[in-house]
């Protein structure tokens, strides 16, 4: 296991308004429709596999993935949250590329549905989900990669003051072609996150 050892399903994580949970069988619907509604909003940023074979997010039930989801945490490879405010689902979040040993690392990837955006819930759902990284995985270092023409994005990672560790050409296959990305990095020293998203972060980007 890359941590090297199981991965006890977490807790709901809270702060305001926006939680964040596990994902569950019963949240293959909402997100399959969330999907489906927010083509034209999240296609520009979504993984596609360089044959061309990509299924349109969507396009098919949800429960395969979110068995796989629940197995990757299982294996201590992966944590897979839904995003949550008021109660109601909006997004995903991954925590993913887990890393035990000398690395001790992680990345971390989300989306929310364009109709709650701007209300400050990704920002919020990204410093819960790094403070259970740094405090409940133990792990030291979390990275977020984004394209950089994805505003929104960058916007999230400079409300935590996140620090720029420069650009990765042509890093993930993204929309039809291999995308540049920028990465993004937060250390378990420099936390909590949520406290520092709450004092104003501090663009470091």
């Amino acid at each position: 296991m890359p941590l090297g050892r199981v991965i006890e399903e977490p807790v709901p994580l809270a702060a305001g308004r926006v939680s964040l949970r596990v994902v569950r069988p019963r949240d293959a619907e909402p997100l399959r429709q969330l999907l489906v509604n927010n083509r034209g909003w999240l296609q520009r940023w979504e993984a596609t596999h360089p044959s061309g074979r990509s299924v349109v997010p969507g396009s098919t039930s949800m429960r395969p993935t979110i068995r796989l989801y629940r197995k990757q945490l299982k294996a201590g490879s992966g944590v897979p949250f839904v995003v949550l405010f008021d109660n109601t689902v909006v997004g995903q979040l991954s925590i993913s590329e887990l890393s035990g040993g000398a690395l001790q690392s992680s990345q971390i990837g989300y989306w929310i549905s364009e109709h709650v955006a701007g209300q400050g819930i990704a920002p919020t759902a990204v410093a819960l989900a790094m403070d259970y990284v740094f405090t409940v995985l133990g792990l030291h270092r979390v990275e977020i990669c984004i394209r950089p023409e994805n505003t929104a994005s960058l916007r999230v990672v400079e409300k935590l003051g996140m620090r720029s560790e420069g650009r990765r050409n042509a890093y993930i296959h993204i929309d039809g072609d291999w995308r540049d990305h920028e990465c993004f990095v937060a250390l378990r020293e420099e936390g909590p996150m949520l406290a520092r998203l709450e004092r104003g972060g501090g663009s470091r980007v």
